[in-house]
């Protein structure tokens, strides 16, 4: 990847994934011509770094599951083009997290690591050819004044609630109406890395409202090949269009002869959501 990017790190600099999150940071402005965001004068001065923002795509990394890097530039309507996660790395690294940091060598390992590897990562997933069936024909159960909606052919589901709907060896994920309805409006998406391997029931990203946040739970093994970018700017879209234009994420798929066994059909998934839906208080 040789593009330059606007770097923004999270700021938990009191705990060891946040100074860890800095070391990265600083190890890929070292590599390339980035700019830092600095996210607390970010909020103060914002100015600084509208033309960078302007001239260059967005790099978030965050320190942990808490992504408050990702929740600033969410807030600031800042669309962002890659994302590192930097405690999900540590764990498949198998890099122990500690109370404080020191840089010792497997410390300084794993920041070279997960600069380069971020450096040298195909610039892959920026747009989806991914084309769906237009139109899409629904059926539909009510209960008081909630309609809920499923899609009456070509979808795969899981019993967590989220559906796959798969063309020319990629499938496309997100969640169900019945999900975005109990969240109500949803706020923030947290995608997966792009290029990250899923395997099937893997969490590939949440759905978070001011209600909760929903783990989706991914139909489908494989590579992650592109995210929805458009949610960045309009989680809503997951409210209004939960199976068309809100959808999560795209797979490249490896074994899906293998996923299909675990997954259910529209009518057997039509049944288990009518089930669900009945057993709620609305």
């Amino acid at each position: 990847m040789k593009k330059d990017f606007c770097v923004l790190p999270c700021n938990g600099l009191d705990k060891f994934v946040g100074s860890l999150t800095r070391e990265v940071a600083l190890k890929l402005l070292e590599n390339g011509d980035h700019e830092m965001i600095c996210p607390v004068l970010y909020h103060a001065a914002e100015k600084r770094y509208r033309k960078a923002l302007a001239e260059k795509p967005l790099l978030v990394i965050d320190g942990c599951n808490t992504k408050c890097a990702s929740k600033l530039a969410a807030e600031k309507n800042l669309k962002v083009s890659e994302r590192i996660n930097v405690s999900e790395s540590a764990r498949e690294r198998g890099l122990p997290l500690t109370d404080y940091l020191e840089m010792d060598e497997s410390i300084e390992d794993f920041v070279n690591a997960l600069a380069e590897g971020f450096e040298s990562k195909p610039d892959e997933g920026e747009a989806s050819v991914f084309e769906m069936p237009n139109p899409i024909r629904y059926r539909s159960f009510s209960k008081g004044k909630f309609i809920f909606k499923l899609p009456e052919s070509d979808y795969y589901f899981n019993e967590n609630d989220c559906w796959a709907f798969v063309k020319n060896g990629i499938a496309r994920v997100g969640v169900t109406d019945f999900v975005q309805q109990n969240l109500s409006d949803i706020l923030f998406i947290d995608f997966p890395e792009v290029g990250r391997e899923i395997a099937q029931f893997d969490d590939v990203g949440s759905v978070e409202s001011g209600k909760s946040i929903f783990e989706l739970v991914s139909p489908v093994s494989g590579v992650v090949t592109a995210i929805n970018t458009a949610l960045e700017e309009a989680p809503e879209l997951v409210n209004e269009s939960p199976y068309e234009a809100g959808w999560i994420a795209e797979i490249r798929l490896e074994q899906w002869e293998e996923d299909t066994e675990m997954l259910i059909r529209d009518e057997a998934y039509y049944e288990i959501m009518k089930r669900k839906v009945e057993e709620i208080e609305i």
